[in-house]
């Protein structure tokens, strides 16, 4: 057991959305059974966003409460700060706690790289960043962009979840950093890991387009969003005779194509609004079905979804666009990955067709590959064998 104290930064105010929600306790709650004093805050100033409306918000109100609400579940519920930068309010524990802890703080963890450390930061014992995103920053740092050298050198120690990109299959640069594979944590008790119902539809949840990390490299360009993954991959369901349950808003011609195709859409505020919401998501399916973005499957990354651990903690197969993850774990029962069309038509079948199985070898591999007891420790031991 340790008593020393860590502050995690993270996004789950200025994106209140179940996911990003999740993301956050399984290392919030871990690092606390660990025996860590744990603290959570947000003090990036940025703006808060709005689901409801998909966009800016006026007010910081409803992300208050969402970090609030997220935080009871904890062991340390009054242990987080917002500062709502609209106001100029520091929620929580306030400004002056938050500032203590800057200086009183053993490790510093950015999660998503959810705030550009500043000097206050340094004064912690060690600044840990967490990429969850694997592929623009290292372009960034293999062109120089001052931006990005700035935010990724102001950190002791640099985590990622593409875990090929110190290997040498890996189709994009480390640029001279050392950067430590991950994985995404689970909080395997979080998830009840029943057998799935086989009338049930595979699922997902996400954003349908996202913009603004494009990235070029070694003549490529590689895509952050992800709709054209999925525009490729609109007949699957209904040429591998299954179901879909996709919490996903394409446009309306794109949409009418989907359910022609045997997907059901809804509504993903209304699915991520609420983690509670969230899980019955996911225990509600047979299995996930989804696409990765272009940059982890060009740069051959090796990313795998924390969306994607909650369905395999909950005994829920995945079957997934191949990003090199093959090369760090076991794929083929529990998670099958495909690419192209046919490849994720033939994958569906497998799963569907087996699905007993592929249940059981799901659940097996969040025990021995995202299980946050495991994951956690692994983290903590290279972070002190890399401090001075």
């Amino acid at each position: 057991m340790s008593s020393d104290r860590i502050l995690v930064l993270g996004l789950m105010g200025r994106f209140p959305m179940a996911g990003i929600g999740w993301q956050a306790l399984h290392y919030l709650i871990g690092l606390q059974r660990l025996g860590y004093d744990v603290y959570y805050a947000e003090d990036s100033g940025a703006p808060p966003y709005d689901p409801e409306a998909v966009g800016i918000g006026t007010d910081a109100e409803r992300n208050v409460r969402f970090v609030r609400t997220v935080m009871q579940r904890t062991a340390q519920p009054d242990h987080w700060m917002y500062w709502d930068s609209i106001e100029n309010r520091h929620h929580g524990l306030g400004a002056e706690a938050l500032h203590e802890l800057y200086a009183t703080s053993d490790q510093i963890w950015n999660l998503s790289g959810a705030t550009r450390l500043r000097e206050e930061h340094r004064a912690a014992g060690a600044r840990v960043y967490l990429q969850t995103d694997p592929g623009p920053e290292q372009v960034g740092l293999a062109a120089n962009d001052p931006e990005v050298v700035a935010q990724i050198d102001a950190h002791d120690v640099l985590f990622t979840y593409g875990e090929n990109l110190t290997r040498s299959g890996a189709r994009i640069p480390t640029s001279g950093r050392t950067w430590h594979p991950t994985r995404p944590p689970v909080l395997l008790d979080e998830w009840e890991a029943d057998a799935p119902d086989g009338t049930a539809p595979f699922s997902t949840i996400g954003s349908w387009r996202t913009e603004g990390k494009d990235v070029s490299w070694d003549g490529h360009e590689h895509r952050w969003s992800k709709h054209e993954s999925f525009l490729e991959l609109l007949e699957a369901p209904r040429t591998a005779g299954v179901e879909v349950d996709a919490a996903l808003a394409p446009p309306p011609d794109v949409a009418a194509r989907m359910i022609r195709a045997g997907w059901s859409l809804r509504d993903p505020y209304e699915v991520s609004a609420d983690l509670e919401a969230y899980r019955r998501f996911v225990h509600a399916s047979c299995g996930e079905f989804t696409a990765a973005k272009d940059v982890y499957v060009r740069s051959r990354s090796g990313w795998f979804s924390d969306r994607s651990a909650c369905y395999l903690a909950s005994s829920r197969p995945v079957v997934t666009q191949d990003t090199g993850v093959e090369d760090v774990l076991p794929v083929g029962e529990g998670v099958v990955v495909y690419d192209g069309p046919d490849g994720a038509t033939e994958a569906l079948r497998d799963v569907h067709g087996a699905l007993p199985a592929h249940a059981t070898a799901a659940r097996g591999l969040a025990e021995a590959y995202f299980d946050a007891a495991r994951v956690l420790p692994r983290m903590l031991d290279v972070i002190a064998a890399s401090r001075p």
